[in-house]
């Protein structure tokens, strides 16, 4: 028993605890894997979500606006979908369809990297890749906040 605690605790202590990052591997629609890493040198908004989420109905038409609105100025918004079913997550972008990039981790591992808190959840690079900002849930109050972090970024 003393060997099975020494053990877990080694193991533990070895798990990455590293803030999340762009140095990523997700898959896009085709299942060919795309490094986040690739989007170094714009401004990164990652949004994990999924078929069930309600907010996530809330964010896509924002995050599509604010794609059509900085694209130009380097914003670069790439969702991460985490539906284990790939038809709920094509019901959801024929409902609400999304211009931005649009990736899949149905395993959730790279949510687990994230650690994230709820759903959705954003996470905002700057064009050197370092993690500015991060939201939990999407609240349209917020929205001026949520877009002036952008702004200010996109400045940079």
């Amino acid at each position: 028993m003393k060997y099975l605690w020494i053990t877990l605790l080694i193991f533990v202590s070895t798990v990455s605890t590293a803030a999340p990052s762009l140095d990523v591997m997700v898959a896009d629609k085709q299942g060919q894997l795309v490094s986040l890493s690739e989007f170094k040198g714009k401004v990164v908004y990652v949004d994990f979500w999924a078929s069930w989420c309600g907010p996530c109905r809330k964010s896509f038409p924002w995050m599509e606006q604010m794609h059509n609105q900085y694209q130009a100025q380097g914003l670069a918004v790439v969702a991460i979908n985490l539906d284990t079913e790939p038809r709920f997550a094509e019901q959801f972008l024929k409902d609400l369809p999304a211009s931005f990039s649009i990736l899949y981790n149905p395993d959730g591992d790279i949510a687990r990297q994230f650690d994230l808190q709820g759903m959705p959840s954003s996470f905002i690079f700057n064009r050197t890749g370092e993690l500015v900002y991060q939201h939990v849930g999407f609240f349209n109050k917020q929205q001026k906040q949520y877009e002036q972090q952008l702004i200010d970024l996109l400045k940079e």
